[in-house]
């Protein structure tokens, strides 16, 4: 079970720095290390304009911007060579937007099939391309780590620009040039940005250069994109990024684009009032279920379609094979929980699980869900291709608790083939014949690591409230930092000793939970009994009993739904005990 513990006080000289904010914002502010006026003010007002940074302080971006325009001036064949997640394939439609938007029309977008071609640039893929006419390729969200691809690329006679976030090697491969906030001698303020901020940082400076047919400031109208890639991709939601998310949902709120509007439709979400929950749980699941189930390229093609025929059959596409991967992760899930059940007492600190038969593709999802649940970390594996003859297998890891898996693997490196991410998840893979030997590996690595730090910490608490501070004031104040997500948490809250008054479980399968309490000031609720839900959980997983009458302790966030067009404030349940 997690351990809960309340956020120490703000210490004297920052609460009186922070003066003029309601003192809960200020608390929320000082747990995300914002100590004085002017940094708050910059946090709880972003400016496009002014927090934004010149695109030009990213090293190399010159000579991109230089090629890029003799590429559009001479007619010379384009690929945008693109990842195929939600970070890449948003990045792969503001490139497109863009260069459609100026009217050059001679390119190509590029998406790798994940379960045949791989992530990353590969051999075949360039070779075609190059067959094809094409003079400069453009990577997003991928390629620097793809040394040989890139030399083959140049030595056959394309140049290869390359945009990336990821980890740069000892080296940078050996493109035409390379925009990457991490790569060495790079100097830019903002080294967290994701795919898509890195391209649309390259088609700031293009605006900027005022040499192609695009008003200074239209490209604002692709932060709907960078904005979901920004929220999708798991980046901190600070600094610029915190820009780009908070902008990015303004922009989403009213995009024109044909095809999230009918998934929105088909979602029953409303546009103009769609959250940050609504894209990470309803949007970036089928713009990812494109690529683990099937084709990226539908995804793509939903995201920068105009016409609405197309973007209704590529709804109801991406919606069917979201239904489809939510099937096979369920089965998936089903299997971890007996294995874990069979397990009991003797379930390790790092729980290992596989079978050759799961799709790769889809286990990081699972792993979250069990790590999120067990507080520890958890490595799954399957097998590409499912082919007997595989002799490698590859699996996705999970933190759970504050573990750092990189660390974790980096203990156990001797059992994998390969090991990357950060420091909440990861990817590997291991010899066929190894693999038995992984889950004690890391356990070892696990006691070893918690000798030398505390590696599963306590979940902290912002703040102990009654029933009575569930109100639109309360809410007023937390909604000023939304967009929420990683670096920007959904501040979390405790209701202690409060007495359950309805339990009801809802919805087609009734997998769904929702509560009702009873605050002492009913009147101040406009008489109506606080909701708190929680969805696809079974009450019998809470260590208490939840029937009417039972007390209890709450850990929640606050939230406004707008289901029926009804806005209503209610609780999103964390846990009880």
């Amino acid at each position: 079970m997690k351990t809960y513990a309340i956020r120490d006080d703000i210490p004297k000289e920052i609460d009186e720095n922070l003066k003029s904010y309601h003192p809960m914002v200020r608390a929320m502010l000082h747990s995300r290390g914002i100590v004085d006026n002017e940094t708050a003010q910059k946090f709880l007002n972003p400016d496009y304009d002014a927090h934004t940074h010149d695109p030009f302080l990213l090293k190399n971006m010159d000579k991109v911007v230089e090629r890029i325009l003799k590429a559009i001036s001479e007619n010379e064949k384009i690929a945008i060579y693109s990842d195929y997640d939600a970070d890449g394939i948003p990045g792969a439609v503001v490139c497109h937007d863009f260069l459609k938007k100026i009217g050059f029309t001679n390119f190509v977008n590029y998406i790798p099939l994940r379960n045949k071609e791989g992530y990353g640039l590969n051999h075949d893929a360039i070779a075609g391309l190059i067959a094809d006419g094409v003079k400069l390729i453009i990577t997003i969200d991928c390629g620097i780590t793809d040394y040989a691809e890139a030399e083959f690329a140049q030595r056959s006679g394309a140049d290869i620009i390359i945009t990336d976030h990821h980890i740069p090697g000892e080296d940078v491969p050996k493109a035409f040039a390379v925009i990457n906030p991490k790569q060495k001698g790079c100097t830019y303020p903002e080294k967290m940005i994701c795919g898509s901020g890195v391209i649309f940082k390259v088609v700031q400076a293009l605006v900027a250069t005022k040499k192609l047919p695009l008003p200074e400031g239209h490209e604002k109208w692709l932060l709907d994109m960078v904005g979901l890639a920004t929220l999708s991709d798991m980046v901190p939601l600070q600094g610029e990024n915190r820009v780009f998310s908070y902008y990015g949902m303004k922009v989403l709120r009213k995009s024109p684009r044909v095809g999230l509007m009918k998934l929105f439709s088909s979602l029953k979400i409303a546009q103009h009032t769609v959250t940050e929950d609504d894209i990470a749980f309803m949007i970036t699941p089928r713009i990812n279920a494109a690529s683990r189930m099937g084709i990226p390229r539908d995804a793509f093609t939903l995201l920068s379609t105009t016409n609405e025929v197309e973007a209704g059959m590529y709804t109801e596409h991406l919606n069917k094979n979201n239904d489809e991967r939510k099937g096979v992760v369920a089965s998936m899930v089903a299997d971890i929980k007996k294995y874990i059940k069979n397990k009991g007492e003797e379930v390790r600190q790092v729980i290992v699980h596989g079978n050759p038969l799961w799709k790769p593709s889809l286990l990081g999802l699972v792993a979250n869900s069990f790590s999120d649940e067990h507080n520890r970390p958890v490595f799954l594996w399957g097998r590409e291709g499912n082919r007997e003859g595989d002799t490698i297998i590859k699996g996705s890891c999970r933190a759970g608790g504050e573990t750092d898996v990189v660390k974790l693997m980096a203990k156990a490196k001797d059992v994998f083939i390969e090991y990357g991410g950060h420091t909440g998840a990861g990817g590997f893979s291991v010899a066929n014949e190894n693999i038995h030997l992984l889950e004690e590996r890391l356990n070892e690595a696990f006691s070893e690591l918690s000798q030398e730090k505390k590696i599963i910490s306590e979940t902290l608490i912002d703040k102990k409230l009654s029933l009575d501070d569930v109100n639109w004031d309360t809410y007023g104040h937390i909604e000023k930092f939304a967009p929420f997500g990683l670096a920007n948490p959904k501040p979390l809250f405790i209701f202690e000793n409060i007495e359950v008054s309805e339990v009801k479980q809802f919805g087609k399968d009734k997998n769904h939970l929702e509560l009702k309490f009873s605050a002492q000031g009913e009147p101040a609720l406009g008489g109506k009994k606080v909701s708190a839900i929680c969805f696809f959980f079974d009450p019998k997983k809470f260590p208490v009993s939840l029937e009417p009458g039972n007390p209890v302790n709450l850990v929640a966030t606050l939230e406004k739904s707008t289901f029926r067009n009804f806005p209503e404030l209610r609780l999103r349940i964390v846990d009880i005990f």
